[in-house]
């Protein structure tokens, strides 16, 4: 299944998209997409339900975050080598793992708003994991179990914030610095989450292409490394690195985002989000 919300900031509804790309309305089957939805039970419910019979929505709707509930916005750092190699930094020995601020997520379409300050503005395309069921000391054979879908995350950054001290949270937190979506693609329709092919252009321009299967540490390897250190609960999200290809790493000259700039971020079989880039308005 595709499950998405729609609507206006705040007032989103629960969709689906059917086998045709149509968005269809979900809200008379179930008031939210969230954690209760993303389990197996509600998961196994909602595929009972045949998407002919829903409505079809029309005018072409704001998508937002594709479910709601995310405690925790999980990343992983430099988890393709040649995204390490263009970062001149040393291919980590064990997932490098640090948080996304909650605040900082918004729609796969909505602007990116420049923070304050920023000389520095980065994109990253990475696959998002979203838990669908409670992970503890997880081994690595069982750590799929415990997923309930994929979907398309920006990892947008400011590298001047990132750098300034060995912590990157604080270049990775700003609002609007999480875009997740399209949809949210459960785990049944992902048959190898190692075998995705991704892409993001700035301004019409292929600037990232990649595969999961270039990953140093795979999604079951990542769920479970970090479930020794964390409990990860339904509707928990991890952003799983980014393919090489970032302004950062363009020689010799980076390349940083500015307003009107517009990124194009996709993954096969998981959709395609889009975000123009504009100033901190104050």
């Amino acid at each position: 299944m595709k499950l998405c919300r729609y609507g206006k900031e705040g007032f989103e509804k629960p969709g689906m998209i059917d086998d045709e790309g149509k968005l269809r309305d979900l809200s008379k089957v179930v008031a939210h997409i969230g954690p209760n939805e993303l389990s197996p039970r509600g998961l196994k419910m909602l595929t009972k339900v045949k998407s002919e019979s829903l409505p079809v929505v029309s005018n072409n709707p704001r998508l937002g975050v594709p479910y709601i509930g995310i405690g925790k916005f999980i990343a992983i750092g430099l988890n393709y080598s040649d995204h390490a190699k263009e970062s001149n930094l040393p291919v980590p020995a064990e997932p490098i793992v640090f948080s996304k601020a909650t605040s900082s997520i918004s729609g796969p379409y909505d602007d990116v708003i420049q923070p304050r300050g920023s000389t520095k503005l980065d994109w990253e395309l990475e696959l998002g994991v979203v838990i669908g069921t409670k992970a503890q000391y997880v081994a690595v054979e069982k750590a799929l179990e415990h997923v309930a879908g994929y979907c398309v995350v920006n990892d947008v950054s400011e590298r001047s914030f990132q750098m300034a001290t060995s912590q990157w949270d604080k270049g990775k937190g700003f609002d609007t610095a999480g875009p997740i979506g399209p949809w949210l693609v459960t785990a049944d329709e992902v048959k190898d989450p190692q075998a995705l092919d991704m892409w993001l252009d700035v301004n019409g321009k292929r600037m990232q292409s990649g595969n999961t299967r270039t990953m140093i540490f795979s999604v079951a390897q990542i769920v479970s490394h970090v479930s020794q250190y964390m409990t990860l609960q339904p509707g928990d999200i991890i952003t799983t690195g980014t393919p090489p290809g970032v302004g950062m790493g363009i020689k010799p000259n980076p390349v940083w985002l500015k307003p009107g700039d517009v990124m194009t971020a996709g993954i096969r079989g998981l959709g395609e989000q889009k975000q123009k880039i504009v100033a901190w308005p104050g």
